[in-house]
Order: C-alpha cells, then structure tokens, then sequence
C-alpha cells in the first residue's frame, strides 16, 4: 500500500501513539463508569478519541490521494527551540531551582517570561502584543488557578511576597 500524503500518515501515527499513551497510563488510576467517574476516565476516554482520530488520519493518508504526497519538509527547529525552552523556562521560574540558588519567581513572571520567550517562535514578533497577551494570560491564570481553584503555589517572587 503506498503512502498518498506523508504528514497525515505521520501526523496519524503521531496521534496514535500520543492516544495510546494516555489511555495506558489511565490504567493506573481508577477508571469508574460514566455516572461516577474516577481520575482516570477522562484520560482514558481522551485518549482513546485521539488514537481513534489517528486511525482516521492515517487511513484517510493512504487512501486519499494528493498532488505531490505532501512530503514532510525539514525541521522548524527555531520554533522548536523557543517552544520547549520557553516551557522549561516557565516551570524553573515557577518553582525557582533551590540546587543553584535561584528563589521562586511565582505564576506572573513565569507567565509573562513563556509568553515572550514562546512568541520569538514566530515569524513577526510585536512586543507591545505579546505584553497585551501576557497579561491577559497573567489575569485569567490568577483567577482560574488561584481564585477559583484555590491551588497553593506561589503567584509572585518569593522575595516580595514572602
């Protein structure tokens, strides 16, 4: 069987594998049923759609045909580069590194740091946007985690707050 699009065929197994994942690792929890579900049925049922929608992407890849095969191009390794460091950069701020010293930098900064180390991602970047974005972010993190989920973690530097 020939492969008619290969970033639908890759892009499905990709989805298949994420979905495989999740559902696995919702085994661990308790599943429930649908009138009483436990933590692990959410997952479960999210990852057996998106394995599902994989099956679909990846069939539709093989069968549907396209004008060159959609081949896969080169790395976006740019992109990949700010999104992951501006993740990494996002949970070190949160929580701070004790090992090196470097003290808690709380929710707000963390948020406006991800946010402007992530959108270097793009092709345009305005920083006056991004600020605007940051914030609504910032705002909409605070109330939803802190304010409405009461979640204990530390929302501002740890030398200000504490």
């Amino acid at each position: 069987m020939k492969i008619k699009s290969q970033k639908d065929f890759w892009s499905g197994l990709m989805f298949m594998g994420v979905g495989i994942a999740f559902a696995w690792g919702a085994t661990n929890y308790t599943i429930g049923e649908g009138a009483r579900m436990g933590p692990g049925y959410f997952p479960l049922v999210l990852g057996i759609l998106l394995a599902l929608i994989g099956v679909f992407i990846t069939f539709e890849a093989l069968v549907v045909e396209t004008e060159d095969g959609e081949p896969i191009g080169s790395w976006a390794w740019k992109p990949l580069f700010f999104i992951i460091g501006a993740n990494l950069l996002f949970g070190i701020l949160l929580a701070g590194l004790p090992k090196i010293g470097l003290p808690a930098m709380g929710l707000i900064v963390a948020i406006y740091a991800l946010t402007f180390v992530a959108s270097l991602a793009g092709h345009e970047h305005n920083n006056k946007e991004v600020a605007v974005l940051a914030t609504v972010l910032a705002v909409g993190s605070y109330l939803a985690f802190i304010v409405l989920l009461k979640l204990q973690f530390p929302v501002w530097p740890s030398f200000i707050s504490g």
